[in-house]
């Protein structure tokens, strides 16, 4: 049975790591970053809705009279 030749093994997996690293470098160079929500609330202009000019008051359940 022969023998597996394993001279080449180092540094195929050497040069393979800085690939891996650059191949993931430019992936994420890609992406695009949302801004946090904090950070876009204050960009954003108001728009005046029905529903911000109107006060409203959720109010409990009338309470029942108390029998004496």
């Amino acid at each position: 049975m022969p023998q597996l030749n394993t001279s080449t093994w180092f540094i195929t997996i050497i040069t393979m790591l800085p690939t891996l690293y650059l191949i993931m470098q430019l992936k994420l160079l890609k992406t695009t970053y949302y801004l946090s929500p904090s950070q876009k609330a204050s960009d954003m202009q108001l728009f005046n809705n029905p529903w911000q000019l109107k006060w409203t008051k959720i109010y409990l359940p009338p309470l029942q009279p108390h029998h004496f």
